[in-house]
C-alpha cells in the first residue's frame, strides 16, 4: 500500500507531505470558489470578508497542518494561495502616478491584513501540537544523534 487516509489526512509510504498539501490546497480552493461572490461583493465590509476567510477557507486549507514540515516550495505555494484570496478581499488599488487600477503588491496585502501570514500560522500551530500531548512536565525534542533541538514546558 503506497498511501492511505487516516483521520482525514493522507499518509504516504515515503512520508511525503507534498500530496497532503496539494489535497488541502484543492480543498481550500473549492471552499474559496464557493464564497468568491461574497469576497468580491461591495456590500460586505472588509472586516466581514476577513472573518469569512479566517472561519471558512483557512480551517479547510490548514486541516492537519500541525504535522507538516513545509519546505520553501510548499511555503511559496501556500503564500500564493493566500495572496489570491486577500487580493479578492481588498480589491485593486488606484495608482496615483499613472491613475490606473492595479493589483496590490504582497507587502501592501500584508500591511492591510494585519495578521501573520499563512506560513507563520502553520509554524506556530506546529509548535503548540507537541505541548498538548505531554503530561505537564518539561519535554525535549532530540535529534537522531542525541542533540537537543528544543525544550518546552507544558501548561497545566
Amino acid at each position: 500500500m503506497e498511501d492511505f487516509k487516516y483521520l482525514g489526512t493522507n499518509l504516504t509510504y515515503q512520508n511525503s507531505i507534498y500530496v497532503e498539501i496539494n489535497r488541502r490546497l484543492k480543498s481550500g480552493n473549492s471552499c474559496y470558489n464557493s464564497v468568491q461572490k461574497f469576497l468580491s461583493s461591495s456590500l460586505l465590509s472588509i472586516n466581514l470578508k476577513i472573518k469569512i476567510y479566517r472561519t471558512i477557507i483557512l480551517p479547510v486549507g490548514l486541516y492537519g497542518c500541525e504535522t507538516w514540515l513545509i519546505t520553501l516550495r510548499e511555503e511559496r505555494r501556500l503564500k500564493v494561495s493566500e495572496n489570491r484570496v486577500l487580493r479578492r478581499i481588498f480589491g485593486p488599488k488606484r495608482d496615483e502616478v499613472t491613475v490606473e487600477w492595479r493589483k496590490l503588491h504582497n507587502e501592501e496585502l500584508y500591511d492591510l491584513y494585519c495578521s501573520p501570514d499563512i506560513c507563520s500560522g502553520i509554524k506556530s500551530r506546529g509548535m503548540r501540537w507537541p505541548c498538548s500531548t505531554c503530561g505537564g512536565e518539561e519535554r525535549r525534542i532530540q535529534g537522531f544523534g542525541g542533540e537537543t533541538w528544543g525544550t518546552w514546558k507544558t501548561q497545566t
